[in-house]
């Protein structure tokens, strides 16, 4: 049993093959994908997804590298695409101080303004915080939901802070690079009840496959090698890691095995 907390299977890197890519996905047991937005464009693309699919589900937001483009309108058709049944998130939000491709002011006041539209519809929302940890903290320490840190990039020092404020951690490919162990000591430290899986894909492609495009299917990595960090069984971190993601994102699916 599988559940991708973060894929962007509307981008063109899957245009050639999208419903293959599904399909593997269904072949290694995944239950359920949440496909994330990342502009306006990408984020209608992921209620279509939905839409197509009974397990794809959809967040939808504006990503910080975009932030200058979230204008009063298109906070607006936010709003009314949130309120669509499949919509289970605002996401992806936050900040990005790596690329710095909104200025900072933008990208703070659009992060506001999607958490104050999260808070108005009672969505979970997915992060996205970059070299930007400081300021992604002091903004969510006034404000009340929860959600994700997707991709975790704090490091374990920071790990207690971010579990203090209720959120979830969001574990992806890098979990399996050879020189990860900071990310490693995270995924083994983490709370299991606080623990997602994600691929990001098409990107942060997890080993054996690195350097290539990401996809659903290859999360079975991550949950890999966050159970040899754990030392228990990647079944295990699998079942866990999907419910999850079906408590906080409240999907409808069954995550547990009927003779439980």
């Amino acid at each position: 049993m599988l559940v991708d907390s973060h894929a962007h299977l509307d981008f063109p890197e899957f245009d050639p093959d999208r419903e293959a890519v599904i399909a593997r996905a269904r072949a290694v047991g995944m239950v359920a994908i949440l496909n994330v937005g990342a502009d306006l464009e990408s984020s209608r693309a992921s209620v279509a997804l939905a839409e197509q699919y009974d397990f794809i589900y959809a967040a939808v937001g504006v990503h910080p590298h975009d932030a200058r483009t979230l204008t009063p309108s298109g906070l607006e058709e936010l709003r009314a695409l949130a309120r669509h049944p499949k919509v289970v998130a605002v996401g992806e939000i936050g900040l990005d101080y790596y690329r710095d491709l909104s200025p900072r002011p933008v990208q703070r006041q659009a992060f506001a303004d999607q958490l104050a539209l999260a808070a108005e519809l009672g969505l979970p929302v997915v992060i996205h915080s970059r070299d930007a940890l400081d300021d992604t903290l002091a903004i969510l320490r006034g404000w009340t939901g929860n959600g994700v840190l997707h991709s975790y990039s704090g490091g374990p020092e920071r790990l207690e802070e971010v579990l203090a404020m209720g959120f979830s951690v969001g574990i992806s490919g890098p979990v399996t690079f050879p020189n990860a162990h900071r990310l490693r000591t995270v995924a083994a430290t983490v709370p299991l009840d606080r623990l997602l899986i994600e691929t990001d894909c098409p990107y942060l492609t997890p080993e054996p496959y690195r350097g290539r495009r990401n996809e659903p299917a290859y999360v079975w990595y991550v949950a890999g090698a966050v159970a040899r960090a754990r030392g228990m069984p990647a079944e295990e971190v699998a079942r866990v890691a999907a419910e999850n993601a079906a408590r906080l994102f409240r999907l409808p699916i069954r995550t547990t095995d009927e003779r439980r």
